[in-house]
């Protein structure tokens, strides 16, 4: 089935939901006019619909695969990757400085989405390469900015991440990969790296690893971790790429989805590297790749569960059986009704939150406000932990609406929850973006959580003159919200947060959804009202439930001994 980019959704949610008009009001981001605005979705959708998405099919039956020690990629990635990297959507939101086109980053949020719903095996690869350049950008010297980014942008050279080992997932100080000062400023590295995303292809010239290691000395734990840059071959005096560096990809891993997207082992044996930041504050520089990388993959789940509606609406409109009424096609019986609209609901509510991300990303560069940085860094573990949920839930409720044919593989429509159902793992599992929501991101006492609260009841009063039902029903879920938010910030005891951490999350997000399914009523045609009244009445009241169980605190949950639950 063709996908088709939901270019009215993103602009309707830019124009009346998100607040875009306050980062083209920036002197920043003066050139993100309407008129740009648009130009950019439309070409974004053009390269995603014609190019990108015939694509997804071959990457999953034709997986990237090791050949004498050389990655071979599916058929058509290298042309597809080509024309991403030719549009210049790569370095879209990286600074004009060193060679980006400095636009904002809730256009390049958009793009993702759209890129990700067309082919996600295949846009993993710029999204871990944008990551790579905002932390060149944050933390790396002159000479590796004047070198590395240029390239990075253009698409000639490819990034990835080397955090995780055998031994070292989310407890990332595990990690035992050592770096040895060679003499001349620069350090071999070795250790085993897995589960790198594209960490080789048949297409980019060089590929540039950003890899965490400890140096000699280092103290245990995340304090002693230093970041390095180590490329696949070793740039020559001019900078073009040189010999191969002492690095190898061991394996691909079989996965369960993304198998046109290369995962692989990785051995460094003293491999040329180059320190990025300081020595021993490598951590503080990968963060900056990850926070980036939060909200890229919070699109893939968005986009993905946009891929999935789009395929199963077409079979449920095309499928004729029992007795429905109207077209006789399974899209008028009740039940598969409610699921395509409760899909269509979740990723209006996830595609907003994310855009308001993205929006308080661009704010806060453009003005350096506290408040603003606040915001995004609220609304990050938010933004990842909802968008990716509603990316395997739709696709499983694709699933369903297809019925026996969602289960055979040659329908399509089972692709998109295996390739999906990695994101709620990449980047901290959302069982960690939960937890950093409790603890740190409540450090202010809940005054980022307040704001934002505050925010929401202010639109449900403003929306008491047209909508009053589905405003009060806002409000409410706002103030209930807020008091299980002064209940967290009172605990003192972090067990007890972070027991109801995980529903806290999701319950937060189903309030902003809400907060953004009210504004489209207000703002927008009878068809997006009567999709609202759908969240807001029957998805919406979720957040109860939710917000009891992270109440509950830990006591009950930890009595529960290991024994018991082998029993």
């Amino acid at each position: 089935m063709p996908y088709r980019a939901p270019i009215s959704d993103f602009q309707f949610l830019m124009d009346h939901i998100v607040g875009f008009d306050q980062v083209a009001a920036t002197d920043h981001f003066a050139d993100a006019t309407p008129d740009m605005t648009q130009a950019i979705l439309s070409e974004a959708a053009k390269m995603s619909e014609d190019i990108i998405a015939p694509l997804n099919r071959a990457g999953d039956l034709h997986p990237a695969h090791l050949d004498n020690g050389i990655v071979r990629t599916s058929p058509g990635f290298a042309e597809g990757y080509t024309a991403i990297a030719e549009g210049g959507w790569i370095g879209m939101s990286a600074s004009q400085d060193v060679g980006g086109l400095g636009l904002p980053m809730t256009l390049t949020t958009a793009v993702n989405d759209m890129m990700a719903s067309a082919c996600l095996s295949l846009q993993l690869s710029p999204l871990m390469t944008q990551g790579q350049i905002e932390a060149l950008e944050h933390h790396a010297s002159d000479a590796i900015k004047a070198l590395y980014i240029p390239k990075l942008i253009s698409g000639e050279w490819n990034g990835t991440m080397n955090l995780t080992e055998p031994q070292a997932g989310s407890d990332v100080g595990a990690l035992r990969t050592k770096a040895e000062p060679n003499g001349d400023g620069t350090y071999a590295i070795t250790g085993q790296k897995i589960y790198i995303s594209w960490a080789d292809n048949d297409f980019t010239q060089n590929v540039c690893h950003l890899v965490l290691a400890r140096l000699p000395g280092g103290v245990p734990g995340t304090k002693g971790i230093s970041l390095f840059m180590v490329p696949k071959l070793i740039p020559d005096a001019d900078g073009n790429p040189g010999i191969k560096n002492d690095l190898r990809v061991v394996s691909l891993e079989h996965k369960m989805g993304l198998h046109g997207s290369p995962t692989a082992v990785m051995e460094y044996s003293g491999a040329k590297g180059w320190l990025v930041g300081p020595e021993n504050g490598g951590m503080a520089a990968m963060f900056t790749m990850m926070n980036n990388a939060r909200l890229g993959v919070a699109v893939q789940g968005v986009g993905a569960a946009e891929g999935a509606l789009q395929h199963a609406l077409a079979y449920a409109q095309d499928r004729k059986q029992g007795k429905a009424s109207g077209s006789g096609s399974i899209i008028e019986h009740p039940d598969v009704r409610r699921m395509l609209t409760t899909m269509k609901a979740d990723i209006f509510a996830a595609r907003a939150i994310t855009l308001m991300n993205a929006v308080a990303i661009d704010m806060a560069l453009a003005t350096g406000d506290e408040g603003w940085k606040a915001r995004a860094a609220f609304l990050t573990p938010i933004s990842k932990a909802f968008g990716t949920d509603v990316g395997c839930e739709v696709s499983a409720t694709g699933i369903q609406v297809h019925g026996g044919m969602g289960f055979i593989e040659e329908t399509g429509a089972a692709q998109y929850a295996r390739d999906v159902r990695v994101t709620t793992i990449y980047e901290g599992t959302n069982g960690i973006q939960a937890m950093d929501l409790v603890a740190r991101k409540l450090m202010d006492g809940g005054e980022a959580a307040f704001r934002i609260l505050e925010e929401i009841e202010q639109g449900a009063e403003a929306a008491k003159v047209t909508q009053p039902e589905l405003a009060e029903a806002v409000w409410q879920s706002a103030e209930t919200l807020r008091e299980t938010t002064e209940w967290l910030v009172a605990q003192d005891d972090l067990n007890d947060r972070f027991a109801g951490a995980v529903p806290y999350l999701r319950a937060f997000a189903r309030v902003l959804g809400g907060h953004a399914h009210l504004a489209s009523a207000v703002k927008g045609d009878a068809a997006r009202a009567r999709l609202a009244t759908f969240y807001i009445k029957r998805m919406l009241p979720e957040h109860l439930g939710l917000l009891a169980q992270a109440r509950e605190g830990a006591k009950d949950l930890m009595a529960i001994s290991a024994d018991e639950l082998a029993a």
